[in-house]
């Protein structure tokens, strides 16, 4: 079993002996343990104090690229350096880099294949109300979403097991961390989550410049997400409303119309016709997002497959027979 811990990077020198100085280097029931930084276009030196830290495995950019781009190239990394386990942590000292092991025990367990830590949000001196109520309305809208029940979804405390990263597919440019939740409860991934306490604040944050943006921002990936995964939802409510209203309107007209007076109820069979267009739409789109749903699940199980022959270890790699 081999555990790659993952550290994306944006000028973090200063930090990341602090998020080293308790890293787990051996967690019982793991063979290996390897960490990787992901430099994200650093000016700042970190990579050298990262050797001098010794860690050995990094991904760079030579511009920032984001959080989620910089999670989706450690992950390839880490699979092809053949992780079974990759956690991700940050490279600002707020995550415990000390419950690494407990993090990723539930899935070395089987019980899940996504573990999130839970930072407890309401405890958190540094959040304001305003900012608590909103984180907990997006994990609440996330796991609605997503079907699943994690109380802090926009964690970046997290462990993903090798066969959740082949299933998952990171889209977003913001942050993966809403997307992979609802990917994960579309695909029926075990995900659960573990309480942990956050380190003293070392920065501000770099992803987002004020709540609002990373409010906006989180919404779109969630909409997009949703709507990429359970767009029939979306078109069933759109066509059964409109439907009942039909119904209730031409049932309504149908009654004045034979008992002789239809003639003043004429507005209310112009609205059941809109009605009705509206649900004739909503169903079209119902099907084909049925159509889209059925190839983009076909497509991702082929993409699925690929990374099972890509990330396959090299002892394993099928060899042509030899002339």
């Amino acid at each position: 079993m081999h555990v790659f811990i993952q550290i994306p990077c944006l000028n973090e020198a200063k930090t990341l002996p602090l998020v080293m100085a308790r890293m787990p280097r051996r967690i019982p029931g793991v063979d290996a343990v390897d960490v990787l930084v992901i430099d994200d276009g650093c000016t700042d030196g970190t990579v050298d104090v990262a050797k001098s830290l010794g860690i050995r495995h990094f991904v760079h950019h030579a511009a920032t690229m984001g959080l989620a781009r910089s999670f989706r190239d450690g992950a390839d990394y880490a699979l092809k350096h053949g992780a079974d386990i990759v956690v991700n942590t940050d490279g600002d000292n707020q995550y415990p880099s000390e419950r690494i092991g407990d993090l990723v025990r539930p899935i070395l367990e089987g019980r899940a294949e996504i573990v999130v830590g839970d930072r407890r949000t309401d405890t958190i001196r540094e959040f304001g109300p305003f900012k608590k109520l909103m984180q907990r309305f997006g994990s609440w809208v996330v796991n609605l979403a997503a079907g699943t029940s994690i109380p802090d979804a926009a964690s970046g405390f997290r462990a993903y097991s090798k066969r959740s990263l082949l299933q998952l597919n990171i889209l977003t440019e913001f942050s993966y961390c809403m997307e992979t939740i609802i990917q994960a409860g579309y695909k029926r991934l075990a995900i659960t989550s573990i309480p942990i306490t956050t380190n003293p604040k070392t920065r501000k944050s770099r992803l987002f410049h004020n709540i609002f943006e990373h409010m906006g921002k989180s919404a779109g990936a969630i909409i997009r997400s949703f709507l990429m995964y359970r767009a029939q939802s979306v078109f069933t409510w759109s066509a059964a409303i409109p439907g009942i209203g039909v119904a209730v309107i031409f049932i309504r007209y149908l009654t004045f119309f034979l008992a002789g007076q239809g003639k003043g109820h004429v507005q209310s069979l112009l609205i059941g016709v809109m009605l009705f267009i509206w649900m004739v739409v909503s169903l079209l789109l119902l099907i084909v997002s049925e159509v889209q749903r059925t190839q983009r699940k076909l497509q991702e199980d082929q993409l699925e497959r690929l990374k099972e022959i890509q990330y396959q270890p090299a002892s394993q790699t099928p060899r042509s027979d030899e002339q």
